[in-house]
């Protein structure tokens, strides 16, 4: 009996702390709580959407039309800063990723209430005494890569969150069909002179204005790019890890689930001699556990409740913008 209880313990204190460490990642005593984070995360969406805007307003000239010798603009020029476009891009992918930090801790903060609220007692190491028959243990499950990447540490998996934003927000940029690629193939074939009609019979010369030329914006396309590989490459690099990770994991379970076979072979015989005395310890021991799990059941949900974020060093400087902006 001893021998097989110690079997059982084993097999769910793996699965609940994995699922603690799933719920509870950035979360602690101090830090922000759940309002300031909700705050902060809405302000960095709404931060964010204003600089796609800028991004989606860049163009290559301006125009301006004259009619009975007045000018009128009929748009306005709208360059990309060279100087300025990267660390836009970057504080941009720096706001999502912030704001992915934010709301999975938010979630995770709810999560862990729940899992808390939605737990019973463990009686799984105390296997009910059959006669003659030993009870069947479980096997333990194999591992997805949901586990693989909640063995990440929180430095590792924060940045994974910021390489993989900056590598979509980057990529999205300078590939088919983003402002950049479009922009070139527009000054490519950007006429030197438009016309207007200013009634039916007369057109007047549209002066055009290129403010980008393609030597500019190829390099700085190759700037973007080479910022694009390094940060997908990073991103690949954390998805190889979290695969090798579960790949051991699994042979690991798999020899362990190979030992507990073993073991239940070998509690057979003695299970049986043991029953009647077994069946009373194991009633009596349910109602003690039962009563003492109720108690620190609502002792967990009240500390849970207490959490706040333990902000990530790497999105202080967010944090502290939208603080500062919050008083």
């Amino acid at each position: 009996m001893t021998i097989k209880c110690s079997l059982f313990n084993l097999k769910i204190n793996l699965f609940i702390n994995s699922q603690k460490q799933k719920t509870m990642r950035n979360l602690s005593t101090k830090g922000l709580s759940m309002s300031q984070a909700q705050s902060i995360s809405n302000l960095c969406n709404q931060n964010a959407i204003e600089i796609q805007r800028e991004l989606e307003s860049y163009n290559n000239c301006s125009k301006s039309i004259v009619i009975d010798k007045q000018s009128y603009v009929m748009q306005e020029a709208s360059p990309i800063n060279f100087d300025k476009i990267i660390e836009k891009l970057k504080f941009k992918g720096d706001l999502h990723a912030c704001q992915a930090f934010l709301m999975e801790a938010i979630k995770g903060k709810d999560a862990e209430i729940e899992r808390i609220q939605n737990t019973r007692p463990d009686f799984s190491d105390l296997a009910e005494p059959v006669k003659k028959d030993a009870p069947d243990y479980d096997i333990i499950p194999t591992v997805d890569e949901s586990w693989g990447w909640s063995k990440l540490t929180d430095a590792e998996y924060s940045e994974y969150l910021q390489a993989e934003a900056m590598a979509a927000h980057l990529g999205q940029f300078i590939h088919k069909n983003g402002k950049l690629s479009n922009l070139r193939k527009e000054l490519s074939n950007m006429p030197s002179i438009e016309w207007f009609n200013v009634e039916d019979g007369k057109k007047t010369p549209v002066k055009i204005t290129k403010h980008h030329n393609s030597h500019d914006l190829l390099e700085i396309h190759e700037e973007i790019a080479e910022q694009h590989r390094q940060y997908e490459q990073r991103v690949n690099y954390f998805k190889a890890k979290v695969k090798n990770l579960v790949s051991d994991e699994n042979a690991r379970i798999q020899r362990e689930n190979a030992d507990m076979a073993a073991a239940f072979l070998s509690l057979e015989e003695t299970l049986n001699r043991e029953y009647r005395l077994a069946m009373d310890a194991y009633k009596g021991e349910i109602m003690r556990r039962t009563m003492e799990f109720n108690a620190q059941r609502e002792l967990d949900v009240k500390a849970a409740a207490a959490l706040r974020i333990n902000v990530d060093p790497r999105f202080q400087n967010i944090i502290d913008l939208f603080m500062t902006s919050e008083k």
